[in-house]
């Protein structure tokens, strides 16, 4: 089949609708999918973008072409279906989402048995291999559907994490961006003494009032004002399927996924003493530094989901962060979860005397970059050349190229998702971030 092959990325399938996918290469994908995994029943979820509906009879249809039963989860988020797959013991699972993408994306994330997930060096490749070569399978016995509604055991799922009975009544504004959080976290929160302050939980995949990717700071500025207008302890902001999730503190700045990664690590750590605890490269020094002073076992990772998931069940580790706002826990079949590690870091507010922006000054004393992207035309040959400008510092190529020194370290790591380098600086000083920072960027955008 000619198609863009592109659209399998690192970690997921992903690309517009109908150009880059369509109702055709979605059923194709589904029946490559069940051949493959060899499954007796797979579940599907989907968030609400347009054009998830038309993808999940096209794709559901291949499965069920296979042989293989379908079970519908309908309206979910990305981390409601790894815990359906997980809790329910189904033979792997597809979420239906092109995540934090603009509207006229889709796509969609795969995981075998127990939510681990395929990777493009691990099952989407194989996948891929199928469609190319126009292989379809047809089983005599055409697979069933039924559906299911895990609403209300997700909720109580996450609410196993933590003390109900040690939550303050905090007034939260929650910014759900128009995507799967306005479905999801309400069964959860009404549980739960604090007051909501709702913004943009209608579900609507045209994402009328921002882009539903809340790492990236104009899309807080909702937020921000609403945080500000009704006097708000903090505010939460969620991505578009909802597995992801950023703080705001009530000052109106943004707590950064590893700030939250740091967080989830003290909570957790106070519970379970002497746990191994993962973060990915991208984390600022202050998280290892924690979580060593908090008794634990800090071990650094690769970016992504695909990466972390086996380093964790390897290590048994009980949690690992990421600076993207992805949060893993064992207890959770080693899956992320934005609300779980959102209802743990509200436990650690509640038995903390100081305000969300008083905790972030006491574990972070660094100044930080974030996420700088240029485009490129060879990303290797750009990070050689900072390589060899920097090799009196300390190097390690896990993810990209890390350079380490007494007093400031950055990391500069090609996109697994899209066409660009992404740099990040870390230093002791605001002076000292700027100027290598710079020092830095002349040399990759030369």
């Amino acid at each position: 089949m000619d198609f863009d092959t592109t659209i399998f990325k690192a970690y997921d399938i992903r690309g517009t609708v109908p150009g880059q996918l369509n109702d055709g290469l979605a059923y194709r994908i589904g029946n490559a999918l069940a051949d493959y995994l060899k499954p007796t029943m797979i579940a599907v979820g989907r968030d609400m973008r347009v054009s998830s509906d038309e993808l999940f009879e096209a794709l559901a249809s291949g499965i069920n072409d296979a042989g293989v039963d379908v079970v519908d989860l309908g309206l979910i988020s990305t981390d409601g279906l790894y815990f359906a797959v997980g809790k329910y013991g189904y033979d792997g699972g597809v979420m239906i989402t092109a995540s934090h993408n603009p509207k006229e994306y889709n796509g969609f994330k795969i995981c075998r048995k127990e939510a681990l997930p395929l990777s493009g060096q691990e099952g989407l490749d194989k996948i891929k291999e199928s469609v190319v070569n126009d292989i379809i399978v047809k089983s005599p016995h055409r697979g069933n559907m039924q559906r299911r509604n895990i609403a209300e055991a997700y909720a109580a799922h996450c609410l196993s994490f933590i003390d109900i009975e040690l939550i303050k009544p905090f007034k939260v504004v929650v910014d759900a961006g128009n995507g799967m959080a306005g479905k999801t976290l309400p069964p959860a929160f009404e549980k739960l003494p604090i007051t909501v302050v709702p913004l943009f939980f209608e579900l609507d995949g045209s994402f009328p009032n921002h882009p539903a990717s809340p790492i990236e700071l104009e899309n807080l500025v909702a937020l921000q004002k609403k945080i500000t207008e009704v006097k708000a302890d903090f505010g939460v902001a969620f991505d578009g399927d909802a597995d992801r999730m950023f703080l705001v503190d009530r000052n109106g700045n943004q707590v950064g996924g590893d700030m939250a990664t740091a967080m989830v690590a003290d909570n957790l750590l106070a519970k379970h003493p002497g746990e191994t605890i993962l973060y990915n490269i991208i984390c600022s020094k202050a998280v290892p530094e924690l979580v060593a002073r908090k008794g634990g076992t800090p071990i650094k990772t690769r970016v992504g989901h695909a990466f972390i998931k086996p380093i964790m069940k390897k290590h048994n580790a009980i949690f690992g962060g990421e600076h993207s706002g992805h949060f893993y826990f064992r207890d959770n079949w080693f899956a992320d979860s934005g609300l779980i590690a959102f209802l743990v870091c509200l436990e650690l507010l509640s038995k903390n005397d100081r305000p969300l922006h008083e905790i972030i000054k006491a574990i972070n004393p660094y100044f930080r970059s974030g996420e700088i992207n240029s485009r490129v035309e060879s990303a290797r040959a750009k990070i050689d050349a900072v390589a060899e400008h920097f090799a009196d510092g300390e190097q390690d190529r896990l993810d990209g190229l890390t350079v380490t020194y007494t007093d400031f370290w950055f990391n500069l790591r090609p996109s697994n998702t899209e066409p660009l380098i992404r740099l990040n600086v870390e230093a002791d000083t605001k002076e000292l971030l700027d100027s290598k920072t710079e020092e830095i960027l002349k040399i990759v955008r030369s």
